[in-house]
């Protein structure tokens, strides 16, 4: 009987260690050398030949591009499994995955901390100004052109008038999340820590174990309505392209406050520069983009947005959380366990 075989595909940085303990003893670790797409199908049919299995981290799309249904076609009968390192895994064409009978599994919770905290980070700098003071700082300008902000203990950071930088001082009390999953619930943890009137929620369905103080609105629009600052924590897919759209950003309250931890397409980036440019929006906090890693130039000039090279799952522990989640997805699978992690859709 031949050995059972898996390919590392992708980054595996801090769990090298764990996985020689995890995956060692259940099949051979293949380490992905493919410089190319070409390269790559052309092995899987040699070096990579009988693998059941994938581990699979998103850098490895600078080499042989995402895992869209062209790729997934060409993988091997005998794989059955991608172990995917990452909360979102829209590099990966699930549909064909399911077509295939292939399995999908991510990393929900190893992220949490790290992307909830950069929220937070981008809520407190967006509504204090604080990237712009840095910036003065190493400028030489220290607080020229910097007018008072707005206090956080005053939050949820919505500002109901706004005249530039600075604008007039509001109690902002109303934070809406978008997608009340672990990074969402997580920060809305962090952020209850500021005296908050009230925390809102969307998501497809209740959180079963939402905190008593997370209200649950089924509508999106009516809770829009009523925020001054909204969070987004959903995934990317179909559905999710542009859920925040013009007519989104345009019933939140004028003055309000974006804050983006999740995927940058699921924001209208155009129509979220408009609202930045007319003063709809009073200031934006930014971790993701529509067509990473290049920025929309015209972001770079609005002072009141923060912005983030996409650094959420960037702490060691988050990166290691990661890898040794995605193993263990791997792990069960090889011992023929029911996988924890499998990707909603293939539920």
């Amino acid at each position: 009987m031949a050995p059972t075989k898996v390919l590392i595909c992708g980054d595996l940085v801090w769990a090298n260690e764990d996985a020689k303990q995890m995956i060692g003893p259940l099949a051979e670790i293949i380490p992905m050398k493919s410089k190319s797409r070409a390269q790559f199908y052309e092995e899987l049919s040699t070096t990579y030949a009988g693998i059941t299995g994938i581990y699979r981290h998103n850098t490895s799309a600078d080499y042989i591009g995402i895992f869209d249904k062209e790729l997934i076609d060409k993988l091997p009968s005998s794989v059955k499994w991608i172990a995917h390192n990452g909360a979102g895994y829209d590099q990966i064409d699930v549909a064909a995955c399911k077509a295939r009978g292939i399995g999908v599994s991510n990393t929900p919770g190893a992220v949490d901390d790290g992307t909830a905290t950069t929220a937070l980070y981008l809520l407190i700098s967006a509504c204090r100004q604080f990237s712009i003071a840095e910036r003065n700082v190493r400028e030489g300008k220290w607080k020229s052109d910097l007018r008072p902000a707005h206090d956080p203990s005053a939050l949820t950071l919505g500002i109901l008038g706004m005249g530039g930088i600075g604008g007039h001082f509001a109690k902002m009390r109303l934070l809406g999340i978008l997608g009340m999953g672990g990074i969402g619930g997580h920060f809305a943890k962090l952020a209850r820590a500021f005296p908050m009137k009230r925390i809102l929620y969307h998501s497809r369905n209740p959180v079963k174990d939402a905190p008593e103080w997370a209200e649950y609105y089924p509508d999106k629009e009516k809770m829009l309505a009523e925020i001054d600052v909204l969070s987004i924590h959903v995934p990317l897919n179909e559905k999710t392209v542009h859920l925040v759209d013009e007519k989104a950003i345009r019933t939140m309250k004028k003055g309000s406050i974006i804050i983006n931890t999740a995927r940058g397409k699921v924001i209208d980036e155009e129509a979220l520069i408009r609202a930045l440019e007319d003063g709809h929006l009073y200031a934006a906090g930014l971790d993701v983009y529509p067509n990473e890693p290049q920025v929309n130039p015209k972001l770079f000039t609005f002072r009141n947005v923060t912005l983030l090279p996409h650094m959420g799952t960037e702490t060691q522990e988050s990166q290691h959380g990661m890898e040794v989640r995605a193993l263990g997805n791997l792990k069960d699978f090889l011992e023929g366990k029911p996988v924890k992690d499998i990707v909603w859709e293939l539920r």
